[in-house]
């Protein structure tokens, strides 16, 4: 089986009230990786807010695919060093591991369609459901939009929210999340993210009114990039700290846990270099007893958790329109039942790509 050939182009999809409060759309790269077989997969990476897909799109185009073109897309692992390894000026984070992310996903597609079998039993399978948490609670939302979105995911069955806590103010931040958490009553756990918006004493003064409310995480406490102060916020605050969805690579995950800079690790399927790196991650962070909760994505991330011992939570952010995919998985009782199709089980729905391709990111054979 060999690849001849990947049509590629950008979706702007437009999101729901209240999330259009802070994000209007959202966009997707998406490859479609086509084989002399018939048998097709299908990758996309998820561009939140929308900014930069089509610089994703013209590095997967114009970079990564030619490296791909007439190869066999089982030899999934030999194809990722290919891609990665292919711009030695260019490292694979930010863009660039969006657009590697994007093939990888379709290359495991089309592996798991060459076996007959999920995702998650090719790797191992440790479970078929997973458990997810609602997640939302922008900024933006007023009270009573943060309570309604709450109570609809808890209507769900989901046992955890996630909102946010970008206040300038640490106790508004407070109020805010009290608000939420009287409404849903005893059932529901909190979770709250910063979103890198806080420096140390920042967060550690919001965590120290935050500390008696049994959080099951503090996400995302400072920018990104620095480490060495995620360390230092999780040594000094009693919430533990989940952090990873703008972090890219195994060797940036291994620092996080060799400084014990935080307890979940969240890395995102569409921007960490794919499934295959993903994977990596989840193994390495098994070997300290750290927790996996992949970032967003869920109908793909379910495939990651349902392979690892150590996975824990799926975010469920429902934003997609119901003509965006043949079938989502749903949630029920707070879990989320992994699709038994073979590969990573999503497909485009009928008229979606009509219907939401950018104009500027039109189909490349």
């Amino acid at each position: 089986m060999k690849i001849t050939t990947v049509e590629t182009c950008v979706l702007t999809v437009p999101t729901p009230h209240p999330l259009s409060l802070e994000f209007p759309h959202h966009k997707l790269v998406v490859a479609d990786i086509m084989t002399d077989a018939g048998l097709r997969g299908l990758g996309y990476s998820l561009v939140f807010g929308g900014g930069g897909a089509e610089a994703v799109l013209t590095y997967l185009d114009t970079r990564l695919k030619p490296l791909l073109l007439g190869e066999d897309p089982r030899d999934v692992e030999r194809l990722w060093e290919k891609m990665y390894r292919g711009d030695r000026g260019v490292r694979r984070v930010g863009l660039a591991g969006m657009a590697l992310s994007a093939l990888d996903i379709g290359l495991w597609d089309l592996a798991g369609k060459a076996a007959k079998l999920p995702l998650y039993k090719l790797w191992g399978a440790f479970t078929d459901r997973v458990r997810c948490y609602g997640s939302g609670g922008w900024g933006r939302y007023t009270e009573k939009d943060l309570v309604a979105e709450a109570e609809r995911y808890a209507a769900k069955g989901c046992r955890y929210y996630k909102m946010k806590i970008h206040d300038p103010d640490p106790r508004a931040n407070r109020k805010r999340v009290e608000t939420v958490r009287n409404a849903l009553g005893g059932g529901v756990r909190m979770i709250v993210d910063v979103n890198q918006k806080l420096d140390v004493l920042g967060n550690i003064r919001q965590a120290a009114l935050l500390e008696d409310l049994d959080l099951v995480w503090y996400e995302e406490p400072v920018v990104a990039d620095d480490l060495a102060a995620c360390e230092e916020v999780s040594k000094k605050i009693g919430i533990p700290v989940a952090t990873g969805e703008n972090n890219y690579t195994r060797y940036e995950f291994r620092d996080l846990v060799e400084r014990k800079a935080a307890r979940y690790l969240m890395p995102d399927v569409c921007r960490a270099n794919g499934y295959s790196e993903v994977l990596k991650i989840g193994h390495l962070a098994a070997a300290h007893q750290v927790a996996v909760s992949p970032h967003v994505v869920y109908e793909l991330s379910i495939q990651i958790c349902g392979a690892l011992s150590n996975g824990f939570l799926v975010e469920l952010m429902d934003w997609m329109p119901p003509d965006l995919f043949e079938e989502l998985p749903q949630c029920k009782d707070g879990e989320i039942r992994i699709p038994d199709r073979p590969g990573h089980g999503m497909t485009l729905a009928r008229g979606a790509i009509e219907k939401y391709r950018t104009a500027a990111g039109v189909n490349r054979p």
